[in-house]
């Protein structure tokens, strides 16, 4: 089940539009931001039909 979700880059601050997979359930991984191309980390939580998705810089 895919999601369209939209996040604030902790880098250059840009609002940038990515798909998120909510089949997996809770999920942490590290994408590079489409503007700026630094790692963002990327932490999904998932309840049932709702979800959240944090982003952090990578060594935060």
């Amino acid at each position: 089940m895919l999601e369209t979700a939209i996040y604030d880059c902790p880098y250059c601050g840009e609002e940038v539009e990515t798909t998120v997979d909510l089949s997996g359930g809770d999920q942490q991984y590290i994408e590079d931001c489409q503007v700026c191309c630094k790692p963002v980390l990327f932490i999904l939580q998932v309840h049932g039909d709702e979800w959240m998705l944090d982003v952090k810089a990578e060594n935060d």
